[in-house]
């Protein structure tokens, strides 16, 4: 069994992951490792906007979660799509880019997520986005993370589409991602000279020629080291080996919604009944972990 040392150990390259992995490694004195169980991002149908769909369903690029049988939806198992690949979901989603509504934020602060609040977060939002019609007091203009509204509405039936809204007595937006977040308006993108903007694309890939970061793929990490409570490294299964390592500092859990809970709770850390009822030894009895996960519903309308 193979052992080595970080000072950052990151779970996931994917929406987080990727951004972590820039940033720490900016300082050259800081050694970062990036443990991804996906493999390589290139595939044209990744890369190609239009083609969203393809990686969205494949099951190289995706974990395919379902849910539950849902009652109230005839048992029906709802597909919950996850990246499987560098950049996770922002390498097989729609593109669409929008935040989370102003109040949304400010009610995270109100019970208690101290520095949560909208006007904590935009700076950070601006500071990420390069958006092509430029900056103002909500949108950033020289950050990696690019962004767009399409085709500047050229095709007629786009205006014609958001002016049938005001008609229809519906408010219009200049910016969904501005001052006013509802009513109808363009549609803002990932995208970048035509290219999809993963956080692969804007974070991972500026930074993979550093000597200071090590991003190692198809490393299935099966659980976290502890020393009491403290998280000191991790373990991980790569080419049908068992790798232990360990961090001179942190572990930084970005697998997602979903495979964040459920390495946490595999290493122990969870609620003590879902854990002993799955036959894990209870390091640390964390009942969040694993509950209200929130996702939003996608609905097709088609009119023939």
């Amino acid at each position: 069994m193979a052992t080595q040392k970080y000072d950052y150990i990151i779970i996931g390259a994917g929406s987080a992951g990727c951004v972590l992995a820039n940033r720490l490694s900016e300082d050259p004195a800081t050694s970062v490792l990036v443990l991804e169980f996906g493999g390589s991002d290139r595939s044209v149908v990744i890369q190609m906007p239009s083609a969203f769909s393809i990686p969205m369903n494949t099951k190289k690029y995706n974990w395919r979660y379902e849910t539950e049988p849902e009652p109230f939806l005839n048992g029906r198992r709802i597909h919950c799509p996850r990246g499987k690949v560098l950049g996770g979901s922002s390498s097989i989603n729609g593109l669409v880019y929008i935040r989370g509504h102003a109040y949304d934020f400010d009610e995270w602060e109100s019970l208690g997520a101290e520095g949560w609040g909208y006007r904590n977060c935009l700076p950070y939002f601006k500071r990420a986005e390069h958006y092509e019609e430029g900056g103002d007091g909500y949108r950033g203009s020289t950050g990696p993370l690019h962004t767009t509204n399409g085709n500047h509405m050229k095709n007629p039936l786009y205006g014609a589409w958001v002016e049938a809204g005001a008609e229809a007595g519906y408010i219009k937006t200049d910016d969904c991602n501005g001052y006013m977040q509802e009513g109808f308006g363009a549609m803002h993108m990932t995208v970048k000279n035509g290219v999809r903007c993963s956080t692969a694309n804007a974070y991972l890939r500026p930074a993979m020629g550093r000597a200071n970061l090590t991003v190692i793929t198809h490393a299935m990490t099966r659980q976290i080291i502890l020393e009491g409570k403290r998280a000191v490294g991790v373990m991980y299964d790569h080419e049908g080996q068992t790798h232990q390592v360990y961090c001179n500092r942190e572990v930084l859990i970005s697998s997602g919604p979903i495979g964040s809970p459920h390495l946490l709770q595999r290493s122990g850390i969870g609620p003590a009944k879902v854990l002993r009822k799955a036959g894990i030894g209870v390091r640390h009895d964390l009942p969040g972990v694993g509950e209200n996960l929130q996702d939003h519903a996608e609905v097709y309308i088609q009119f023939g």
